[in-house]
């Protein structure tokens, strides 16, 4: 009977090790999904972008848009003088959202991913930027000029009641004029974009420069865009946080240059 009490022991001594290994590999397996989520939870989520529902068909407003125009305009302007601001400054970065469908209509609008601005405010935008460096803070842009006919889609999509978001093609935008940016401020150590009280392009109360809502720290970190923005010149609009205007937009007409017959950067500009 020996052996045979030999040998159960022997399988119960397997028995143990093989429950041991596998809560082991139990174990190690949930640490490991553990370690994943937490890594998960750790890098910054992208939130949503905010849309709307057109009024009218898209393909519709982007076919008809090239055929519109702007009304001619009255007045003793300065010649244009459009310059990409990443050949001015390229640390500031771009995250053209209407080259992409990265925005309130979802559809691309721009054929090219460039941010444009007459010279005078470009260069003021440069010294926002590096002003910016000594907080560890830097501009990322979001759209800087824009054709009239971008500002007629947009118009002709939005319903009435949200309007006050977009600009009345009748009177065309200062974006229009090279003299409007949308900017927003990104960490120079990580590259993050620092959080504000909306996301961009978002048609709502969140968005409006005084709103009062929300946790103090992103308010806080729009205060610091307005106030380093304003040092140089520029107003920020009051239904959106990222929209600053430059002081001389009233010196330049409205344009409709299609981005493909801008010229591209001169190596003049470059620093």
């Amino acid at each position: 009977m020996r052996p045979a009490i030999r040998f159960a022991g022997r399988v119960d001594v397997i028995k143990r090790c093989d429950d041991q290994d596998r809560l082991r590999w139990v174990a190690g397996w949930a640490v490991g999904l553990i370690l994943v989520a937490a890594g998960c939870a750790a890098r910054p989520t992208r939130p949503p972008e905010f849309r709307i529902q057109p009024v009218r068909p898209l393909a519709v407003l982007l076919d008809a848009s090239r055929a519109q125009s702007p009304l001619p305009e009255a007045g003793d302007f300065r010649p244009a003088d459009l310059v990409d601001v990443a050949a001015l400054e390229p640390a500031i970065r771009l995250d053209i959202r209407y080259a992409s469908d990265r925005n309130f209509l979802g559809v691309p609008v721009y054929e090219q991913s460039r941010a444009l601005l007459q010279r005078p405010a470009a260069e003021a935008l440069a010294r926002v930027h590096r002003a910016l460096a000594s907080r560890g803070l830097g501009l990322l842009v979001y759209d800087a000029y824009r054709p009239w006919f971008v500002t007629w889609i947009f118009w002709e999509a939005t319903p009435p009641e949200l309007r006050r978001y977009v600009a009345d093609p009748a009177q065309g935008s200062r974006h229009n004029r090279g003299c409007a940016v949308d900017v927003t401020l990104v960490r120079l150590a990580t590259g993050d974009v620092v959080t504000m009280p909306s996301g961009y392009d978002e048609m709502t109360e969140r968005a409006h420069a005084g709103y009062r809502g929300g946790p103090a720290q992103p308010r806080q970190m729009r205060e610091v865009l307005r106030q380093a923005m304003a040092a140089e010149g520029f107003e920020v609009y009051p239904y959106e946080w990222w929209h600053f205007d430059y002081r001389d937009w009233r010196h330049y007409a409205i344009a409709n240059i299609p981005f493909g017959q801008i010229p591209p950067p001169n190596p003049a500009d470059r620093p």
